[in-house]
C-alpha cells in the first residue's frame, strides 16, 4: 500500500532520533561475517527482500561470496553494461534511478518539491569549488539495495582533490529526501574533484544509514577512519582515471551527485524518477 504524504512525513521524522552511526556500525560488522552458515543465511534473506539479477554478475553463485559485503559489491559482466559510444559524452556512473537533475540556480541545488540546499554547504564550505559549479548542472543518482554498487568514471579525469565531510546518515530513500531539509548537505559525504577534457567535474559520494563505508580506488576505505573533515590535495600526484573505470564503491548503497560546469548539459533522458544504467549517456557538451 502506498504511503500517504503524512505517513511519509511521520516516518521520515523518526530518522531524527535514530542512532545513525551506531546502526551503521552494526551493519558494517554484520556485512563482513564470513562463517558460512550464517553468511549464507544473511545473503539468502537479503536477496528475498531485494531481488538481484545474478545472471549479470561475473560470479553468479550468490553463496560463493565470502560475505554480504563482497556480494553487495559484486562485479558485473562487461557486456551487461555497454558504454555510450561517443567518448565526448559523460557516462552515467551507476545503476539506479534519478532523484533530480537540472541546472544549479544561484548556488542552490534542487532536492525535492519545496526543498533545495546550498552548493557551498554540499562541498564542505569550499568557495573555490562553489565558484566553479555555481552556474553549472547537477544530477543526483540514487542506488537502491538491489542495484550494482560500484561507481565508475563518467569521463577520463585527473584527480585534483578529495574532501571527506562527516555528518548525519539519514536514509536517502524518496520519503526522506522529500521531507528532511538539506539532507544531502547534512549527510556524511566524500567530495571528489576532477579535471576532464570537457571541463571540471565533481563526484560526491553521499553516505546514508546502513552504508557501512565508502571507498575510493586511490584511497581505500574513507568513512571508517575518523569523524572529522579530511582534505587531501592530489595536485602533485598523477592519478588519472579513464572513462568507465571504477572510481569507488558503496559498502551498502546510497547516492552519487555529479556536478558539471556550463560546458556540459545533462542528457534529456536523465530526468527525475527515471531508471538509469551504468554506461548510458549522462551529459553532453552544451555547445
Amino acid at each position: 500500500m502506498k504511503k500517504t504524504p503524512m505517513k511519509q512525513k511521520l516516518l521520515a521524522s523518526v530518522f531524527y532520533i535514530l542512532p545513525h552511526h551506531g546502526i551503521s556500525w552494526l551493519m558494517f560488522k554484520g556485512a563482513r561475517i564470513r562463517w558460512k552458515p550464517l553468511k549464507n543465511l544473511i545473503i539468502r534473506t537479503y536477496t528475498r527482500l531485494h531481488p538481484v539479477k545474478m545472471h549479470e554478475a561475473i560470479e553468479e553463485d550468490m553463496f560463493a561470496y565470502e560475505s554480504l559485503n563482497a556480494f553487495f559489491t559484486r562485479a558485473l559482466k562487461a557486456e551487461c553494461r555497454p558504454f555510450d559510444e561517443n567518448d565526448k559524452h559523460w557516462l552515467c556512473p551507476v545503476d539506479g534511478s534519478v532523484s533530480q537533475a537540472q541546472a544549479i540556480k544561484n548556488g542552490r541545488i534542487f532536492q525535492a518539491k519545496g526543498q533545495d540546499y546550498s552548493l557551498l554547504e554540499l562541498v564542505g564550505g569550499d568557495r573555490k569549488l562553489e565558484e566553479v559549479f555555481k552556474n553549472g548542472q547537477f544530477a543526483t543518482l540514487y542506488l537502491s539495495p538491489r542495484d550494482y554498487h560500484r561507481i565508475h568514471m563518467p569521463a577520463t579525469g585527473r584527480l585534483k582533490q578529495m574532501q571527506y565531510i562527516p555528518g548525519r546518515l539519514f536514509s536517502v530513500a524518496a520519503f526522506t529526501v522529500n521531507n528532511i531539509p538539506r539532507l544531502f548537505a547534512r549527510n556524511e559525504r566524500c567530495v571528489c574533484y576532477f579535471a576532464t577534457e570537457q571541463g571540471p567535474m565533481a563526484m560526491i559520494l553521499v553516505g546514508a544509514i546502513n552504508v557501512s563505508a565508502i571507498e575510493t580506488v586511490w584511497h581505500g576505505l574513507i568513512t571508517g577512519e575518523a569523524k572529522k573533515v579530511k582534505h587531501v590535495d592530489y595536485e602533485d600526484k598523477d592519478i588519472l582515471l579513464q572513462r568507465g573505470d571504477e572510481m569507488g564503491r558503496f559498502n551498502l548503497g546510497s547516492t552519487v551527485i555529479v556536478l558539471a560546469t556550463e560546458q556540459m548539459r545533462i542528457s534529456e533522458n536523465i530526468i527525475a524518477d527515471a531508471d538509469i544504467k551504468l554506461g548510458q549517456c549522462l551529459a553532453v557538451a552544451s555547445t
